[in-house]
């Protein structure tokens, strides 16, 4: 099977290699597993900072695939959207879910045997029940005072 870590601008198992800050684009892209977790609205404690997950999820987010349906566009569209950079993963981070490639290699931990790039095909964190898939509700189905009772455990 080829997998994602055999397309074009890719270099062999870059992610062992290279540090993230000197990625190029395709490969800081090919980090990305799919989950759709980092599409989910948190809470966060403004006395501790402890960030929760909750279910509810952002409105650009396909519930199916697991990927944003206006990825391009998407602060545009969603302005409070963060976008990951090698510029602001530092100070993110901690936002990410625990499983989520760009966090795991910011703390030198290595990926799961599940993420696409490790596996060649890019439905095994589907597969593994690590994706959002089918267990979502849309953010404006939930009034913003409600979202804590969607709140979700994230393993750290």
């Amino acid at each position: 099977m080829t997998g994602p870590a055999d397309r074009p601008g890719l270099r062999p198992r870059f992610w062992e290699r290279v540090p993230l800050k000197n990625l190029n684009p395709q490969e800081w892209e090919a980090l990305c597993d799919g989950c759709g977790k980092c599409c989910l609205n948190k809470l966060e404690d403004a006395d501790t900072g402890e960030v929760v997950f909750t279910r509810v999820a952002c409105r650009l987010l396909d519930d199916e695939t697991c990927r944003c349906a206006h990825y391009e566009t998407r602060k545009s569209i969603v302005p409070e959207c963060v976008m990951l950079s090698p510029g602001n993963l530092d100070e993110i981070a901690y936002w990410m879910p625990a499983t989520c490639a760009y966090r795991l290699l910011a703390q030198g931990k290595p990926l799961f045997d599940w993420h696409p790039l490790i596996s060649g095909d890019p439905d095994s964190v589907h597969a593994a029940g690590i994706s959002v898939r089918g267990w979502t509700v849309a953010e404006f189905d939930v009034p913003v005072e409600d979202w804590e009772d969607y709140v979700i455990e994230e393993e750290l």
